[in-house]
């Protein structure tokens, strides 16, 4: 069958290619055929002795990733303009010997010799290496990093917190990964009944980015997500680019759900760490902060509970002394006692009311026998019957005056007993005897 034409109506002929040992090997590989062809060890060889003919030569390069391992360092080498690296190997004094500046992101030059691996792996053998500035990449994060900075992305005040209890996790991880298995496995752990809406995109490469804004825009828009983890395991410098992308960084910064990030290990620190609202040291850490620890709960309910029946029964207990003393009280024990006083205190209130309304009485008594002495003393009667007369005009108006009185005029006398008439037989000017 053609597996690259299925359409194809005829099955192809059967290659008949006989053993190695049955056969003269062509010296050159233009002279191969495909019934006479040169085994894959035999091309690693003589690809090996071809790169063995090349010269040691000087390669400028930025170190992406830098290990060591039994006294030997290799390095992970990028191009600084273009999209190439390759793998620089320092043995014995060359990797003892190497600068503390030559560090990740430097820019280095190094002495170096191309060899070819038996696994067919092209890689640099380093003599010399000497670290000549800032590798342009990191120049460019570094760059990146205070533009962003200085925009306020990553200010704490726009940090939103975890909530307690996730209803549902979102995770943005890649294709059956460790990360992934590590953060549903402690999450859990801490809380089994803990739910996963799970993206498994790209984590490194040239469709990384695409990949995982995409999921991470997918799961902001879904109401039952409550937190969105970013999880990808350790890697080099290079792997992590991805995670430093301004367009993914701004993606996280502009997600309404809150976002943790947890990429690599404690050592990595790409800019989206930053800008999320937790990082998590790892995938592992990941797992055990978003969600609480099911057993920690129980045992802070307990204390809880405990507290309060605590608190519970001192208070019942305190209520309970004070109506015990309540009850100790004379008023409770002997209350007749109270009755007692307090029909005291009317009888007296009684007594002080009677001596006081006697006491207005006989007041107002006085004042209404002064009263009525004077109006009595006051009484025209009583002056007229001392000896004193009113006398009267015709006309019954008083004579006040007696120098108005004419000669012959008939006057009235009004004594205390009785009455007269009277005629003017004289009048004086003055009222005393000359």
């Amino acid at each position: 069958m053609n597996f690259y034409n299925p359409s194809a109506a005829q099955p192809a002929p059967a290659l008949v290619v006989p053993p190695v040992h049955e056969r003269q090997l062509p010296g050159k590989s233009q002279e191969t055929t495909a019934t006479n062809p040169w085994s894959l060890a035999l091309l690693a060889q003589n690809l090996k002795n071809y790169v063995d003919k090349v010269p040691e030569l000087w390669v400028e390069a930025q170190v992406a990733s830098l290990n060591g391992r039994g006294g030997n360092v290799f390095m992970e080498l990028k191009d600084l303009n273009e999209d190439f690296s390759f793998t620089l190997a320092l043995f014995g004094r060359a990797g003892s010997g190497l600068a503390a500046d030559v560090t990740v992101g430097a820019r280095i030059v190094t002495r170096a010799k191309p060899s070819l691996w038996k696994n067919g792996k092209l890689s640099l053998i380093g003599k010399e290496v000497y670290a000549v500035g800032t590798g342009n990449l990191h120049e460019r994060l570094q760059q990146l990093r205070e533009a962003l900075a200085a925009e306020g992305l990553f200010a704490d005040s726009r940090k939103k917190p975890l909530p307690l209890l996730p209803q549902k996790v979102g995770l943005v991880t890649g294709r059956d990964s460790d990360a992934m298995k590590d953060v549903i496995r402690n999450a859990s752990l801490r809380w089994p009944g803990v739910v996963f809406e799970v993206r498994q995109v790209a984590v490194q490469g040239a469709n990384a980015v695409r990949e995982v804004c995409a999921a991470l825009s997918e799961l902001d828009a879904d109401p039952l997500v409550d937190v969105i983890v970013l999880a990808r395991g350790g890697g080099s410098f290079e792997d992590l680019l991805p995670f430093s992308d301004e367009s993914l960084v701004r993606a996280v910064a502009a997600a309404h759900t809150p976002v943790v990030s947890a990429i690599g290990h404690e050592a990595d620190s790409p800019i989206v760490d930053a800008v999320a609202d937790v990082r998590a040291s790892t995938p592992t850490d990941a797992g055990k902060r978003i969600v609480p620890d099911v057993a920690e709960e129980f045992a802070r309910i307990s204390e809880a509970r405990g507290r309060i029946d605590r608190a519970i029964a001192g208070y019942l207990s305190n209520q309970w002394q004070y109506v015990q003393q309540l009850r100790q009280r004379p008023v409770f024990t002997s209350p007749e006692n109270d009755l007692g006083w307090r029909a005291d205190d009317v009888h007296r209130l009684r007594e002080r009311a009677l001596v006081s309304v006697q006491h207005r009485l006989a007041r107002e008594q006085d004042a209404v026998a002064h009263t009525l002495a004077r109006v009595r003393s006051l009484s025209p009667e009583l002056t007229l019957r001392r000896g004193y007369a009113i006398v009267q005009r015709a006309d019954g108006a008083l004579v006040r005056d007696a120098s108005a009185l004419t000669v012959g005029e008939t006057l009235t006398v009004r004594a205390g007993v009785g009455s007269a008439d009277a005629s003017v037989t004289g009048v004086h000017a003055s009222n005393v005897d000359a």
